[in-house]
């Protein structure tokens, strides 16, 4: 169920940087990299289509939230950490090199501005440091990598269990958008471009304040794939859906205020959207948990390399494919069919790095860490660390849920 979903979201969150953002930023003069790759393919007819995808990061936020809980509760601390670095790592450092190419080759700055940009990239240090983003989509990278710290805090402590996690991220986010949707109602809207950009994209995301509802919603999920959610704990998930509807509605605002092409659209689809597909999860967990003592067929293996496909794609969609698009316009190609071609050549790729050379990166670490003794111990099948104990979790974690969350 999730590799589908997830594999859904990064094709939303591409056409709406290939047909509208490409071209919308202009009416609020937000430029990128990637707009002097393809500044002038215009699809204002596309645009009451694909105006929304980027509601596909509040999803990939959600499966985080699951995945991330699932992993957690498997490992230790060590083990947990190791895992993370093996799979963010070797996909950034493979596309973000490939993008800092193409920028050299098509971007129309000079080389030495994207020279920082790329170490930091590299390293997924946040945009704050340098000013600049080598790709405007790693911002949410800065989000990823402040909740897989806070979950391996909490794992350290020993003491911090997955359901309190959940708890003080619902609380913690649910007050931000709160105050920031209240804010957002005595705000002009001369003003609002400027506000929602200052509060919820990049600068909030590194603190989990904004996003934070997304990720414990996620872990929500995860519990009740186990086990019956409590009262409180039930409430808790009305909590983070209404916080998440809150900033999803914000920044939709912000869009149809800002951008006249869309100006006759609603902020409740990209609501409805991420809402559809929370519970497409939901039923995958009751589903889940009502299957508890039967063995679960594994996924179809396409299905699973659906899912790995989704994150190189995720990276490097904005500046590569804009690049593709570009070219393929430039040859004599309409600018829809060409982002058509784009998309079956960029997943090809994407299945090239995510099946060859990411595996190669990956072993290739495996044994840097071995040869220094530095490969953390592997957690016994019979224990589970403390940040599921408190759950009512069945040992061992039904099978399914490890396919689903894998």
């Amino acid at each position: 169920m999730l590799d589908p979903l997830r594999f859904a979201a990064a094709l939303g969150v591409a056409l709406f940087h290939w047909m509208f953002w490409s071209w919308g930023w202009a009416s609020i003069g937000v430029p990128g990299f990637e707009r002097t790759i393809a500044a002038d393919v215009l699809y204002p007819s596309a645009a009451p289509f694909t105006w929304f995808g980027w509601v596909g990061v509040e999803i990939f936020f959600v499966i985080s939230g699951f995945v991330i809980a699932n992993s957690a509760s498997q490992s230790a601390p060590g083990e947990f950490l190791l895992g993370r670095a093996l799979r963010l790592y070797p996909a950034v450092w493979i596309c973000a090199t490939a993008t800092f190419l193409v920028l050299l080759l098509f971007g129309s700055g000079p080389a030495s501005e994207l020279i920082l940009p790329y170490i930091h990239a590299m390293l997924m240090v946040p945009k704050g440091v340098t000013g600049e983003w080598l790709d405007e989509v790693y911002w949410t990278l800065a989000a990823e990598t402040a909740f897989y710290g806070l979950v391996f805090c909490a794992m350290l402590t020993r003491k911090i269990t997955l359901r309190h996690l959940a708890f003080g991220l619902t609380i913690y986010s649910a007050i931000f958008n709160a105050i920031a949707l209240l804010v957002m109602s005595c705000t002009t809207p001369s003003d609002l471009p400027y506000l929602v950009i200052l509060m919820f994209r990049v600068p909030c995301a590194a603190f989990l304040l904004t996003h934070g509802c997304f990720f414990a919603l996620g872990i929500w999920l995860f519990i009740s794939a186990n086990r019956e959610l409590t009262a409180l704990e039930q409430a808790a998930v009305a909590i983070t859906c209404l916080s998440g509807a809150a900033e999803i509605y914000v920044f939709a605002s912000f869009f149809l205020t800002s951008i006249p092409a869309i100006a006759d659209q609603s902020a409740l689809v990209p609501i409805m959207v991420w809402a559809a597909a929370v519970l497409l999860i939901a039923r995958a967990a009751k589903r889940n948990r009502n299957a508890a003592d039967t063995a679960s067929p594994e996924a179809p293996s396409y299905l699973r390399t659906l899912g790995l496909i989704t994150y190189p794609l995720y990276l490097t969609h904005n500046v590569i494919g804009t690049a593709i698009i570009r070219a393929l316009v430039d040859a004599g190609l309409d600018a829809t069919t060409a982002v058509w071609v784009a998309l079956g050549l960029l997943v090809l790729v994407c299945w090239f790095i995510c099946t060859k050379i990411e595996p190669a990166v990956r072993r290739a670490l495996m044994q840097a860490l071995a040869h220094f003794g530095k490969l953390p111990k592997r957690l016994p099948a019979t224990r589970r660390p403390a940040l599921a104990r408190g759950l009512g979790l069945p040992l061992p974690i039904p099978a399914r849920v490890k396919v689903a969350a894998s």
